[in-house]
């Protein structure tokens, strides 16, 4: 966790899984129209993270970003309040490398461009910094219910 917050922090992988997990249990949402409904995952609640990190009272956005270069930003409200898990187990099996395993961002209630793949870090920021996709015609926040999927939307 770095950018606008009062301790930036790594974690190692075992240090990451010894602290507190937490589960979402629902159902997820692409922008390619598909769903798939009544999905389980497990890992740390990115309100965790946060708190251990201490967002400085600037921060109103955070860019996840991945291992392989691939960003996505959101607004903090977004991963706050039990809203996004770093996740490592989906439906109980460790999560694997083509659903973007070990670890991936979910943000469930967000379409799925959102939920990075292979996260690793978030940074926080003092304004909006559009990701791969948000700087590629997709939409900036990508609610699946008001079905923003494109720019203009």
């Amino acid at each position: 966790m770095e950018g606008h917050v009062e301790q930036p922090t790594t974690w190692t992988w075992d240090e990451v899984h010894a602290l507190p997990s937490s589960s979402y249990h629902g159902d997820i949402h692409c922008v390619t129209t598909w769903s798939k409904l009544g999905m389980e995952f497990e890992g740390v609640s990115v309100d965790t993270l946060l708190a251990r990190a201490r967002p400085r009272p600037d921060a109103t956005h955070v860019l996840a970003f991945s291992s392989t270069g691939y960003t996505t930003n959101l607004p903090l409200a977004d991963v706050t309040d039990g809203k996004a898990w770093v996740a490592f187990t989906a439906d109980g099996m460790p999560l694997s490398r083509d659903h973007g395993g070990p670890a991936r961002l979910l943000v469930p209630h967000l379409y799925f461009w959102k939920s990075a793949k292979w996260v690793s870090g978030l940074r926080l920021l003092d304004h909006d910094e559009p990701g791969f996709w948000e700087r590629n015609g997709y939409h900036n926040r990508g609610d699946p219910w008001l079905e923003q999927r494109y720019q203009g939307d």
